[in-house]
Order: C-alpha cells, then sequence, then structure tokens
C-alpha cells in the first residue's frame, strides 16, 4: 500500500471515529443540558409558586378577606411580563381567579389549555384540582412537552393552606422550545467545528509523525543495508578462508619459525587421548574445566586452561573469541550482526551456549579472516 494511501485511509478513519464518539457525546450532553434547563425553569417556578402562596396565606392570616388578598394579588400579577413563564391562581374548580391577564380571570381551565405530566391525569378535570386542594401537598415536574399548540404549561402546583386555592406556574413552552432548539444548534456548531479541528490536528501529527518515522526507517535501512553487505562480506571471507585451510598444502605453508601443537592431549573417562588439532572444533570453559569439541561431535576434556591453549595453538587455524571459547576455522558456519557492533557465530557442531564476539574483538575477527 503506498504511502498516500495509508494517510488517505487514516484520515477517513480519524473522520468517522471523531464524528461517531462526537454525536453521540454530544446527544447525551445535549440530554444532560436540557434536563437541567427544564429542572432550573421548575425549581424557579417552585420557590415563586411557594412565595405567592405564602403571601396570600400571610395576608389570610392577618384578617383581610378574601376579596381584598384576591384583588391585591391580582394587581400584583396584572402587567407582568409572561415572556418566559407566569403565576396564576385557580380555585378547587379550576376556574381562574387570578390572572396576569385580566381577560382569562373567571374563565375555566379545560384540558385542552394546559397539561401537568405526569402528575394529573390526562383529562384535567375540578376533581382533580379539588383532590389536589384537599391533599395539600405541593406537586409539579415536566420533561416534556406534548402538545407544542399551546402557549403554556403549568409546571407546578401549590396549594394555599386553609384555602381551595391553587397557586400554578406556567413555563412559556415556545421560549423553552426556542431554548433547546438554540442549545441545540450551539452543540451542533461546537460538535461540527471541534470535530473538523480535532481531525485536522490528529491528521497532521500522524503524518509529522509518520514522517519521522519513515526518515528514521530509511536511516536504519541504510545501516541495514551495509551491515548486511559488510556480513555478506564477512561471510564470503570465511568460506575463503576455509578452502584455504583445506587445501592439502596448507601445513606446509605454516611458518616454520613458529612451533604450533599439532596435537593436544585430553581425557575420556579414564583414558588419555591425543588429538590431532586439525580434528578440533571448538575449546571452551565451565566451571574451570577445559571442554574439547571436535569436528565429529565427540567431547573431551583437558588439564589446560584456556589461555594456555590459545597461546600453543596456531592462531592462523584458532581464534580466541572471548574469555569461554576458542573457535577453529572448519567449525565456524556463519557469521550474524548481534546488538551493536558485535558478532554472533554459530558453529558446528552447535556449542552449548551462544558465541558471542564483543565488539572490541569484532575488527580484530574480521583482520584474522582477511589475513
Amino acid at each position: 500500500m503506498r504511502k498516500d494511501q495509508v494517510y488517505f485511509y487514516t484520515f477517513i478513519g480519524l473522520t468517522i471515529v471523531t464524528f461517531a464518539v462526537g454525536y453521540f457525546s454530544m446527544q447525551s450532553l445535549l440530554q444532560y443540558s436540557t434536563n437541567q434547563l427544564l429542572q432550573s425553569q421548575i425549581e424557579s417556578s417552585r420557590r415563586e409558586a411557594n412565595e405567592i402562596s405564602s403571601l396570600v396565606q400571610y395576608q389570610l392570616e392577618n384578617g383581610l378577606s378574601r376579596g381584598v388578598v384576591i384583588n391585591n394579588l391580582q394587581s400584583t400579577l396584572e402587567g407582568t411580563s409572561m415572556e418566559s413563564g407566569f403565576v396564576c391562581m385557580f380555585d378547587w374548580s379550576g376556574v381562574e381567579i387570578c390572572h396576569p391577564n385580566p381577560e382569562k380571570v373567571g374563565q375555566q381551565v379545560k384540558p385542552g389549555q394546559s397539561y401537568v405530566q405526569p402528575l394529573v391525569f390526562d383529562e384535567l378535570e375540578t376533581d382533580d384540582f379539588y383532590n389536589l386542594v384537599t391533599q395539600g401537598k405541593e406537586v409539579g415536574g415536566i420533561r416534556d412537552f406534548p402538545n407544542s399548540t399551546r402557549e403554556s404549561e403549568i409546571i407546578y402546583l401549590y396549594p394555599v393552606k386553609n384555602t381551595d386555592w391553587i397557586v400554578a406556574a406556567h413555563a412559556n413552552i415556545q421560549q423553552i422550545e426556542n431554548r433547546i432548539d438554540d442549545m441545540r444548534s450551539n452543540f451542533t456548531l461546537i460538535y461540527v467545528f471541534s470535530g473538523i479541528l480535532i481531525v485536522i490536528a490528529s491528521f497532521f501529527t500522524v503524518r509529522f509523525i509518520g514522517g519521522r518515522y519513515e526518515k528514521m526507517l530509511e536511516i536504519q535501512n541504510r545501516d541495514l543495508s551495509t551491515e548486511l553487505v559488510s556480513m555478506s562480506k564477512l561471510n564470503q571471507d570465511l568460506i575463503k578462508y576455509k578452502e584455504s585451510w583445506e587445501e592439502p598444502d596448507n601445513s606446509d605453508n605454516q611458518t616454520e619459525s613458529i612451533n604450533y601443537k599439532k596435537r593436544v592431549l585430553t581425557h575420556f573417562k579414564d583414558e588419555i587421548v591425543s588429538i590431532d588439532t586439525a580434528e578440533i572444533a571448538y575449546i571452551f570453559i565451565v566451571n574451570s574445566i577445559t571442554y574439547i569439541y571436535c569436528l565429529d561431535g565427540e567431547k573431551y576434556t583437558c588439564n589446560q586452561s584456556l589461555e594456555e591453549l590459545s597461546n600453543e595453538l596456531n592462531r592462523d587455524q584458532f581464534f580466541r573469541a572471548n574469555r569461554q571459547y576458542i573457535l577453529s576455522i572448519k567449525s565456524i558456519h556463519k557469521i550474524f550482526k548481534y546488538g551493536k557492533n558485535q558478532l554472533k557465530i554459530r558453529v558446528e557442531p552447535p556449542s552449548p551456549d551462544d558465541i558471542i564476539i564483543s565488539k572490541n574483538k569484532a575488527a580484530e575477527f574480521k583482520d584474522w579472516l582477511n589475513s
């Protein structure tokens, strides 16, 4: 897949995820905010209805006649703003006693004119108001508006004690719906713009990080190519060097001035065995015991230390890989890069442990193969 296709699919994926998550988040937030708005309206109406009910009750308790109290309340309510909501008062039969609109006074409240949900039955009858009066309990609460043609809804009722009057708090339906619509529009705009910004910012962030990562990969690939060429050359040198040791006259080409060991005394059970150095694959030490592995897979022990054997064996044939291993050129099967500037040697027969040549000895090992 090409790089531009990857970025295109990344952009599409970010867009889908962002807008899907944002949509459901917006719906949840809108529902919560709507409930908070309605709850705030209910609480405000509750306080207003409670205050007016207490005021009416206070006037009655202080000896004012019912007619004077009604006139006082009507003069207080008359002319007040009905834009967001208003308060009125019914009697037990559902007849308007006081209302901000004087024309409403004396009218019977019918089921189609107001709706309390779910606290009053679907059919609003006089008995419902009478029950509210006799029970003397405040009621209220609304979460939806079934009839959008009505101008207002009763959202709180508060009976006046020792009377058959009920103070009713109304909410302006159209205004509430407009506020909810405005809130929905604002949420939608914020959702769209924030979603676009998140997608764009995420896309360019992915491109920026992807670009830096691609550069790192290019550098690593170049380094890897160089290392592969180096390892290939090193293994070719290994093959050439092993072939040179397999030539019949190779032993005659060795430096005559240095007397290298041609045989090593080893132990196998109770026997003392003399092994030709040409048959040795590698020598290693474990718990201060020196072991000699031969090319045929046989293993022997030796009384000499690794240091002594390293000094006595032909250095053209044997190499001291590390503190644990001396390798014969004939046993080296493959050479691999290991870590940073280290080499890992695979031998035949297989060694019990990984044979690692440190970066300090790696250059010496390469020179040994090239000698």
